[in-house]
């Protein structure tokens, strides 16, 4: 089931489990049931996850174009606070963030369009995350931002704990940053 955000583009994406006396099924893609938020895209990469500690943030990535990259990001295990930026010039919700909680028990997953930088916290320890990817990785075309940025004003939950080395030397946004272009 998709459900809107307030920031243009990005959706949430509520999985459903079929239970019995064995366990459950979950289904975490159907090409069919997201062809909406498809398009002609097909997935190219599917990532995994593991973050051991409680604050960490992780991001907020993306790709430029002509590697920019949509992204179904959910939790299997733990639970994180999930954010999205909106970078595209164009937009109504340019330098807008939207965050969800994703968890092992709610189910939901964060679609992520082009032109979006991806980051998250983790709530407890032993967060585990997948990401399904319309582009394969391409390091000559990661970019990112900064998650202490205050001009994005991200609302963290928690203290952040641990920030790569490489994610604290991300940018903060220039004042004249105009935004992704397709």
């Amino acid at each position: 089931m998709l459900l809107p955000t307030p920031v243009d583009g990005l959706s949430v994406v509520q999985r459903l489990q079929r239970a019995d006396e064995r366990g459950f099924l979950e289904r975490l893609f159907c090409a069919d049931e997201l062809a909406l938020l498809l398009g002609d895209r097909r997935v190219l990469q599917v990532n995994r996850t593991l973050t051991l500690r409680t604050g960490t943030v992780r991001g907020l990535h993306y790709q430029k174009p002509p590697h920019a990259e949509c992204k179904l990001v959910g939790c299997l295990r733990g639970s994180v606070f999930d954010v999205a930026v909106d970078l595209r010039a164009s937009s109504p919700t340019f330098l807008q963030w939207h965050a969800e909680v994703l968890s092992a028990a709610n189910m939901r997953g964060l679609w992520i369009p082009e032109g979006f930088a991806h980051g998250f916290q983790t709530l407890e320890p032993d967060c585990e995350l997948f990401y399904l990817h319309t582009a394969a990785y391409s390091s000559g075309f990661e970019s990112g931002l900064n998650a202490r940025d205050s001009r994005l004003a991200i609302q963290w939950p928690l203290p952040i704990e641990l920030l790569s080395a490489r994610d604290e030397a991300l940018p903060m946004l220039e004042r004249d940053f105009e935004g992704l272009e397709p």
